[in-house]
């Protein structure tokens, strides 16, 4: 039979986007979820990159630590011509379509990292696979943050966003392009897996959001996107106040998140954006529709 989430919710203190170690994390699932314990988090989303390999290990720690745990993805997508990022809550992971869309991604991760090691090389930095692999821990797949943790660790800069700016960010010289999904028929395959769909910090500096003007977004929702990440370190208060017009015209859900990587990317400390208690009821309502709608077994928000 299928469950949808519940939607009552009170007063709790909400996080919806944050990442372990078997995406480009620093803590493994359990670790974070302890944190976030400790930080007096009372919902917590786990969003890994293109994988679910956490989900298990983090509901388990979500139990022994009395914290609620909703299950979700970030899915690197394209739309335009430009990399966008869709946080997928609560879909059925073994629905065919996206679990085979989840792993053309992470294909894409991993045939990158040969090309970019290579680029480094010609720079005349002396990196292979085995210091990436030193790093990476037991992520699904080795990226472009693990590359930059491996840098990091030979010395050849300080820390990631040193890496990103001189050498592995899009207008750097070992920056490679890997497949990422169409973002629409995500939204879509995400629906049709029982799921809900935010799009992730739209308008942070670091990507090009030329596409993600308001047409763009109203198209977008008219695909089935839920809401938007409004509230993110890497959106100023215009920034924020710009999208937050938006959605209310869209009517569209705002969420608030950390995007906290432990030490992999300092200043989102787990709770410095939280998601308001009737927006967070919002999403799992529209979740609960979608899974009956679906009729897929979808994860339960636990320990609910």
């Amino acid at each position: 039979m299928t469950s949808g989430p519940r939607t009552r919710v009170e007063g709790v203190r909400i996080d919806l986007h944050t990442h372990s170690n078997r995406s480009d994390g620093t803590e493994s699932p359990s670790e974070l979820v302890r944190r976030a314990h400790a930080e007096r988090i009372d919902v917590l989303g786990l969003t890994d990159h293109d994988t679910t390999e956490g989900w298990h290990e983090a509901a388990d720690a979500a139990a022994r630590w009395d914290l609620t745990l909703v299950r979700g993805i970030e899915v690197s997508c394209t739309f335009e011509g430009y990399g966008v990022h869709l946080l997928a809550y609560l879909p059925d992971p073994t629905y065919p379509p996206l679990a085979e869309e989840l792993r053309r991604v992470l294909d894409g991760r991993n045939s990158r990292l040969p090309a970019t090691l290579e680029r480094l090389r010609a720079l005349g930095i002396d990196i292979d696979v085995h210091d990436v692999r030193r790093v990476a821990g037991e992520t699904a797949a080795m990226g472009r943050p693990h590359v930059a943790d491996a840098l990091v660790a030979l010395g050849v800069v300080a820390d990631r966003n040193e890496a990103f700016n001189r050498y592995l960010g899009p207008q750097g010289p070992a920056y490679v392009h890997r497949y990422a999904a169409d973002l629409e028929a995500m939204i879509g395959t995400v629906r049709d897996a029982g799921g809900v769909s935010v799009l992730a910090h739209p308008w942070a500096s670091r990507h090009d959001h030329t596409a993600l003007d308001a047409a763009g977004l109203a198209r977008l929702q008219r695909a089935g996107l839920a809401g938007l990440e409004v509230d993110h370190e890497d959106h100023d208060t215009a920034i924020r106040e710009g999208l937050r017009r938006i959605a209310a015209d869209l009517d569209l859900i705002v969420t608030g998140s950390s995007d906290h990587h432990g030490l992999g990317k300092l200043g989102h400390d787990l709770g410095c954006n939280t998601t308001a208690p009737d927006q967070y009821s919002r999403l799992l309502a529209l979740a609960a529709d979608a899974a009956a709608a679906a009729g897929r077994h979808v994860p339960e928000v636990l320990p609910g």
